[in-house]
């Protein structure tokens, strides 16, 4: 079924093309966009990014030295800025000394958890950890394929039985947040929604 609704999906949106980024620093953009993201809509952390690339801080070392005060203000539109800044100086401090990081790694450093550290993985490094967000359980319990309170690593080994492709699971993850946001909202529309007919609401 999962693959089944991955080939709908991919039929239907085509490629999405994430994470979308705009500098050469890729790497450590995704890394401050999987931070930024928390709690948050991606058009507020696109306003956060762009004010950090006109002042060239898509860098580690430069956000590392960059006070926190200004830091903040820069990212403000992410919300949390205070927060997230910090935890931003924390991680330039972090992929400056490791270049290659693990999983285990990454959940050790303060403000990342789970679905940031996999974020980091799969779209930084390409390693093939599925992306768990609200919009996959969200889509994955409707259709009826996990519990509504299903956890983290349960609804993320579903995927990994299924591959250990790091390609497809990019496209994948994207491809559920298309869905959740052109359908599988909180409130959803379900006119025209292409997996429709696999979702255990309507069966």
């Amino acid at each position: 079924m999962l693959l089944k609704i991955y080939d709908i999906l991919y039929r239907t949106f085509g490629s999405q093309r994430w994470w979308p980024v705009t500098s050469k620093n890729k790497q450590f953009e995704v890394v401050i966009g999987a931070i930024l993201t928390q709690n948050t809509s991606w058009k507020n952390v696109e306003k956060a990014i762009s004010n950090l690339r006109k002042e060239k801080l898509i860098d580690a070392d430069k956000i590392r030295k960059t006070n926190v005060r200004k830091l903040a203000k820069l990212i403000k539109p992410s919300g949390y800025f205070n927060q997230k800044a910090r935890r931003l100086k924390i991680a330039a401090e972090f992929f400056l000394k490791n270049k290659n990081p693990n999983r285990e790694e990454l959940l050790q450093v303060k403000g990342i958890g789970p679905e940031t550290a996999d974020s980091i993985l799969l779209y930084a490094y390409n390693k093939p950890f599925f992306v768990v967000d609200l919009y996959t359980k969200r889509i994955m319990s409707r259709i009826g394929l996990c519990r509504a309170d299903a956890g983290y690593d349960e609804i993320q080994e579903m995927f990994h039985r299924l591959s250990r492709d790091a390609r497809m699971f990019n496209e994948y993850h994207a491809l559920l947040v298309e869905l959740a946001k052109q359908h599988c909202m909180k409130k959803p529309e379900c006119r025209g929604c292409p997996v429709y007919k696999q979702c255990k609401r309507f069966i």
